[in-house]
């Protein structure tokens, strides 16, 4: 239930499903008060991009990199066997006293601009947008607000998320990786270089079998957990923790040309062998 102060007048509030179930952005709510009239509504509900139909738009890439830039949505992003950009988008929402949710897709050069806008007194909106990527291209992911998902790239790939969860399965390409708030995991990995780092959450990095050259990871609130190949070791580690028990269980040596470097400010930091 979400109750809003009014002043004088009553509006029911409208909701807009432009696209079935599974996860989704996170859910953006408002509530503004003033005067005397409380409105409360009821029954609306949270929204569920994941029962939402879904929409479908395909974008011509002339170069080698892409850009993906976006406010408040889930982004799944795919490496495929495609010859251009392919968008699902699915949107969910009600708004009470205003617009939404209004939704855009665009491609300008190398940058795909998306965006999910409720203005309104009070709201529930999500998104979740799905990206298949052609291979061989660099990938960049911005995203103001929501969890960002990549697999399959052999290609480097830079996420940044604001708000939410950076994962990473299955890619061979350098990997630079931070959430301001969230965790961040890679699972399956077969990059060289990898650094992972979040603000505010725990950082797990774990390979497939090929041993990296470098990797750093960093928190400032949360565990660090590496799972190095066995197969590489000894590996130079760097591990520290200033509040937190600190484990490593694989072969060092400090001058190993494979660089391991993991620290937080507040929490565990654990560096082990696998494999």
């Amino acid at each position: 239930m979400i109750t809003v102060a009014a002043r004088s007048t009553f509006s029911r509030a409208h909701r807009t499903r432009r696209g079935p179930r599974g996860g989704g952005g996170r859910a953006l709510r408002r509530v503004v008060g003033g005067g005397a009239l409380v409105v409360v509504l009821a029954g609306c509900g949270s929204a569920d991009a994941g029962e939402a139909p879904k929409e479908r738009k395909v974008f011509s890439l002339a170069g080698e990199s892409l850009t993906i830039d976006s406010d408040d949505s889930a982004i799944d992003v795919i490496a495929a066997d495609v010859k251009d950009v392919q968008v699902t988008r699915q949107i969910d929402g009600w708004v009470f006293i205003g617009s939404g949710p209004e939704a855009s897709w665009k491609m300008a050069g190398d940058t795909l601009t998306l965006r999910v806008d409720c203005d309104a007194v009070a709201s529930s909106c999500e998104s979740r947008h799905t990206v298949k990527v052609p291979r061989g291209i660099s990938l960049t992911v911005r995203d103001g607000n929501g969890g960002v998902t990549a697999s399959g790239f052999d290609t480097p790939l830079t996420i940044r998320s604001d708000n939410g969860n950076v994962t990473v399965r299955d890619t061979a390409g350098a990997l630079d990786l931070l959430s301001d708030n969230g965790n961040v995991t890679t699972e399956r990995i077969t990059a060289r270089t990898v650094k992972a780092e979040s603000g505010n959450g725990r950082v797990r990095i774990g390979f497939k079998n090929a041993a990296p050259d470098k990797v750093e990871a960093l928190t400032g609130n949360g565990g660090i957990r590496i799972d190095l190949p066995r197969a590489g070791a000894p590996y130079a580690v760097d591990a520290t923790s200033d509040n937190g028990d600190v484990t490593t269980d694989v072969p060092s040596d400090g001058d190993s040309p494979r660089a391991v470097i993991a620290r937080s400010d507040n929490g565990y930091v654990k560096v082990l062998g696998a494999g």
